[in-house]
């Protein structure tokens, strides 16, 4: 179908700066962008804000929606996808990764049972049109459990994956390195002391048993399909070793400055949760994503599982560490289209996709007035 949009008085975030004017879309492309007016019927910003569509690379989000209280899983996981992708779209994001657990870090949470649910309805809901924004699968492994490799190689060559990531959250490292914080995190579970020292004990033989052999098969099928991969919470010079033994090119939440530092250095992608930035520090207690933007080793940032947090942690970049809004910005889409190979998509440049977002500041958050995929209005 042969559509336009014009869009006028708007401040439009470009890759390299801001510039007050009009932006023309035909047939779901950007066709022109002007710091002039135009006469024609247009859309008026009324001066706000006009962003790309922001990417969202790992989101925990659709499995909120999929066990909404513990011991509750939703009976239809399309209707679980549906509202999920509405709140998606609702804070600006249009192209969404479904991070998507493989294996367990812990017995019997459930999170086994929900990714065959978890991909056949990102599927039906792509199929069927049902979707808002584009939905891509992003497999996060638990290295350390018995059927992680038989669960990964069952959805390895499915069409929709596009990013796989390796992880291990035995307790005592990593994220959970300090384990007061790991506690914290389990205490609904009402563990007395020996409770927990038998579960320590339990991952720790898991991950000596399995976490190796793992990786070693999941880097391998990866590559092998052009996939690109992904590490989980580096905390040392010899994690982020192994990250670039592995051939990893996106480092997620590294919990350190260390290997943070280190991340930068060797030109890998450093990316961070923007719940830490919203909150102004990591619930587990590690490295703060502010005083990581702060020394210049902050490249992206993920909602993880708060989708509201994706556009507030990008403008606070702005607000509170004077990164200049187009460089705070590109850490919610443009670095993320770089990284993971989306070059129709990202920024807002003559020839990209029209995926666009509308906000106004109030307050100093960001508001979501408008979105726009492919020159269509969906929110």
């Amino acid at each position: 179908m042969n559509t336009s949009i014009i869009f006028n008085n708007a401040k439009m975030v470009l890759r390299d700066g801001v510039l007050d004017g009009s932006l023309a879309v035909q047939d779901g492309m950007i066709a022109d962008i002007s710091s002039t007016a135009t006469a024609q019927p247009a859309v008026d910003m009324e001066g706000d804000y006009l962003l790309p569509g922001l990417i969202e690379m790992h989101t925990d989000n659709l499995e909120k929606h999929l066990i909404p209280r513990p011991g509750v899983e939703w009976p239809s996981a399309l209707s679980a996808l549906i509202a999920h992708d509405v709140q998606m779209m609702g804070s600006g994001i249009t192209t969404v990764y479904d991070s998507i657990f493989v294996g367990e870090y812990m017995r019997g949470n459930g999170r086994k049972a929900l990714l065959k649910r978890s991909i056949q309805a990102n599927h039906e809901g792509r199929d069927q049109g049902f979707l808002r924004a584009e939905h891509f699968l992003h497999l996060r492994c638990e290295l350390a459990d018995e059927h992680t490799l038989s669960l990964f190689s069952e959805h390895a060559d499915d069409p929709l994956l596009k990013l796989v990531s390796v992880m291990d959250h035995t307790p005592g490292q990593r994220q959970w390195s300090d384990l007061s914080k790991w506690r914290l995190y389990h205490s609904d579970k009402k563990w007395t002391d020996e409770d927990a020292a038998r579960v320590i004990a339990e991952r720790t033989e898991a991950q000596r048993l399995y976490a190796e052999p793992n990786r070693q098969a999941i880097v391998a099928m990866a590559h092998e399909r052009n996939i690109p991969l992904a590490s989980h919470d580096d905390t040392t010079l010899e994690h982020v070793e192994e990250s670039i033994e592995s051939g990893v090119s996106i480092c997620e939440f590294p919990t350190t400055m260390e290997a943070a530092r280190a991340i930068k250095e060797r030109g890998l992608t450093v990316a961070m949760g923007a719940p830490n930035v919203v909150r102004g520090g990591s619930h587990s207690g590690n490295v703060s994503a502010l005083d990581l933007a702060a020394e210049g080793l902050l490249d992206a940032l993920s909602s993880d599982y708060a989708p509201k947090s994706l556009i507030h942690g990008a403008f606070l970049l702005h607000q509170k560490v004077g990164l200049p809004l187009p460089e705070a910005i590109a850490t919610v889409s443009t670095n993320l289209a770089d990284v993971l190979g989306l070059d129709d998509r990202g920024e807002l440049s003559v020839g990209k996709r029209a995926d666009l977002v509308q906000v106004r500041i109030f307050q100093d958050v960001p508001v979501v007035r408008g979105v726009w995929r492919e020159g269509r209005r969906v929110i």
